[in-house]
């Protein structure tokens, strides 16, 4: 019985994963369990409950192989998977929806010992902490979050044989999937009641609704425009791709292309459009779209003519999804489209190529050059990504989907915000977070993100991890640091807070500029896209941020001569141990939906430390980091004798001694003595220094105020006194 996701070793996993072993992610839970497994066990035979067992677990864990997802634990007959761990496409909620789906197709179909399995499934979307080798090696804990309790309480109130999602997860597979809402619920342990929907199935594909105006594509329209009329006048068939990456516009701009040429000399132009959905149930289904006659039977775009293979194009029409079918049929449905060229122009324009599987891609490839042999008026433009290896044929062109300039993001967030009924004015303020990406301007101005994690909304938070798990494991830990820094990100600072010798940062920050990730502002400095930068800042958590600190500061004391401060270069931990940050990256603070550590300071210009900085000189203070005989620092610290009536502890600063100081006079000499004196209480060392800097004076107050309570510490560890 299978239950767990073996990877290899996990000291090569661990080691893979260092210097970022836990990573804070966006994920999807499901859970699916067996209705009514209690009756079912105590009428069966303990071997007949093995084997219905096996079959069971056999048959879940097939099925989340295939759609990627990774098992976390099982619990009685319960199966908990993660989807989006690792190597995110953005889908992640897609295809544990899909997966939920063909668990219950699966084991109806399966039937083991002849017993009919019914199961409940829920799925949820939210934030986990990730232990990056747990997941790789199937390890039970590897995830922690609110997320996982909420699957498993939606699918106690799942129906039997049906896939329940929450609304983080309807928002997300919107329009991938049909979905009905069910009653709103209120889960054991959640504060407010809960909006759940159920998934029927898979959506039938669906013309997109473009309701904002085209802007800053006019070259790239144009130039597509031309291509595909010059193919059609000349009757040279031609091939157009529309590059870019996922939210670049590029299925828009597909859509345009096809409007702007209707007519070719004054004869209409037949258009056949189809989108390649993620994972088709059927590597042949898009082609459907192709041949299928419009409902109004339109002499712009009519029906395919009936031929020899008209009855296998027939069975394929009833059934897409069916590849055994669909394969008799690519004759037909090529010869179709072939004989709709030869009456008037033709247009096929396949939106998203990148996700059709080989056999669609054949299919066009074959259809481009028959048409070439033929000498007929066909263009064929398709969209794919920045990263598509799929050899064009001959004729061809690549027209790239460029990011837009700020002025026309500016121009779109307008449009969009004044659409959504909020202020224009903040098309100012998120220009810079768009980054050029319409799918991001869409993001942003279709709701306030206050709400979200981070104030990043879901669907550009999901575009940029789908981009940061494209990278390894090397870019994407140098890309974290950096994105841990407010400030531009130096490769020596990058080094110092992964451990990496000199010189191995630099290639790798030019990698991530050539991959649009960072753009370089100095001659050493590099600066990371807003919008990357708060989603990578997010992945990191509060330990991994304290340790990239912890190490930077050991790095600094170390190139400027210093002997680090007790307590400065703390060892490095082991496994299972936590960190809080010393200087208050461990603390949380409210920022939409979680908690987020601060960021890891940046280098000053004057030279100071960043972590505990001092105006105007080079290091840290002589009040929080004293070490006996480096310049401008102090062995013991000024001891601010008591008032008056005020009483006096025990310790190391007053020679064990206890009571209160009577004597106004004393106290006036103590603490108004000359500035470069050193006072100390009876039996406390002091050794030779420079005065006391302001800022130490700055902390005790004027007489008759009491400041915060902070302990010093010398060499060793030694207590030096109490400031009041």
């Amino acid at each position: 019985m299978l239950i767990t996701t073996p990877a290899g070793s996990r000291e090569a996993v661990i080691a893979a994963c260092r210097p970022v072993p836990e990573e804070r992610r966006t994920v999807t839970v499901l859970f699916v369990d067996i209705v009514g497994s209690t009756r079912l066990v105590e009428r069966l035979d303990p071997e007949d409950v093995r084997a219905l067992q096996r079959a069971y677990f056999g048959t879940v864990a097939s099925v989340l192989r295939r759609w990627r997802g990774v098992v976390e634990k099982y619990v009685g007959d319960a199966v908990m998977a993660l989807f989006g761990t690792s190597g995110s496409d953005g889908l992640d909620a897609y295809r544990a929806v899909r997966a939920g789906l063909d668990i219950q197709a699966a084991l109806e179909r399966r039937r083991p010992a002849g017993i009919r399995l019914r199961v409940r499934v829920g799925v949820a979307t939210g934030e986990v902490l990730l232990d990056l080798a747990g997941v790789h090696d199937g390890g039970h804990g590897a995830a922690s979050g609110a997320v996982i309790t909420t699957a498993a309480r939606l699918q106690e109130h799942a129906p039997p044989g049906g896939v329940v999602v929450c609304p983080v997860t309807r928002t997300a597979v919107a329009g991938l999937v049909e979905q009905r809402p069910l009653a709103t619920l209120t889960l054991a342990g959640k504060a407010l009641p809960l909006d759940v929907w159920r998934v029927t199935g898979a959506a039938g594909s669906r013309p997109a609704r473009h309701r904002v105006p085209l802007v800053g594509r006019r070259r790239e329209l144009a130039g597509a425009a031309d291509e595909v009329t010059r193919a059609l006048r000349e009757r040279r068939p031609r091939w157009i791709s529309l590059v870019g990456p996922p939210g670049s516009g590029r299925s828009r701009l597909l859509h345009e292309v096809t409007r702007a040429v209707s007519h070719v000399d004054g004869v209409p132009v037949r258009r056949r459009v189809t989108a390649c959905p993620p994972y088709p149930c059927g590597e042949l289904a898009p082609l459907a779209d192709l041949v299928r006659p419009r409902p109004d039977g339109s002499v712009a775009d009519g029906p395919v003519a009936d031929g020899p293979g008209s009855g296998a194009l027939a069975a394929f029409l009833a059934a897409p999804d069916d590849d055994t079918v669909a394969a008799r049929a690519v004759v037909a449905c090529r010869e179709a489209l072939l004989g709709l060229a030869a009456d008037a122009p033709v247009v096929v324009a396949v939106d998203d190529l990148d996700r059709a599987a080989p056999a669609l891609r054949r299919f066009l490839h074959q259809l481009h050059v028959a048409a070439g042999e033929r000498g007929l008026p066909l263009a064929v433009v398709t969209t794919c990504g920045s990263g598509s290896a799929d050899p064009l044929p001959t004729p061809a062109r690549r027209i790239p989907v460029e990011p837009l300039g700020p002025l026309d993001t500016g121009r779109l967030l307008r449009h969009l915000l004044d659409r959504a009924g909020r202020p224009a004015a903040l098309a100012a303020r998120l220009v810079a977070l768009v980054g050029g990406s319409p799918a991001v301007a869409t993001a942003y101005a279709s709701a306030d993100p206050a709400g979200e994690p981070g104030g990043v909304p879901a669907a550009a938070r999901r575009l940029v991890d789908a981009r940061l798990d494209r990278l390894d494991g090397t870019h994407r830990a140098v890309l974290l640091a950096g994105a841990a820094r407010s400030g531009p990100v130096v490769a020596a600072s990058v080094e110092a807070m992964l451990g990496w010798p000199a010189g191995r940062a630099g290639p790798v920050l030019r990698a991530l500029a050539a991959a649009g990730l960072i753009r370089q502002v100095t001659a050493d400095g590099w600066a990371v896209d807003a919008l990357v930068a708060r989603v990578a800042a997010m992945r990191l958590s509060r330990a991994v941020r304290a340790d990239f600190a912890r190490r930077l500061r050991a790095a600094k004391d170390t190139a400027a001569g210093r002997v680090p401060a007790a307590g400065t270069d703390v060892p490095s931990r082991g496994a299972g141990e936590r960190e809080v940050c010393p200087l208050g990256a461990g603390r949380s603070r409210r920022s939409g939906g979680g908690a987020r550590p601060a960021p890891v300071p940046p280098d000053r210009p004057d030279g100071s430390d960043a972590l505990c900085p001092v105006p105007g000189q080079p290091g840290r203070s002589d009040a929080l980091c004293p070490v006996p005989g480096q310049p401008g620092r102090s062995g013991a610290l000024r001891a601010v004798p008591a008032r008056p009536g005020q009483p006096v502890r025990a310790g190391p600063a007053t020679g064990g001694a206890t009571g209160t100081v009577a004597d106004a006079a004393e106290w006036s000499r103590r603490r108004n003595g000359p500035a470069s004196a050193v006072t100390a209480w009876p039996g406390q060392r002091t050794d030779p220094s420079p005065a006391v800097p302001a800022r130490q004076e700055r902390r005790t107050g004027p007489p008759g105020r009491v400041g915060r309570n902070r302990r010093r510490t010398g060499p060793g560890g030694q207590a030096l006194g109490l400031a009041a």
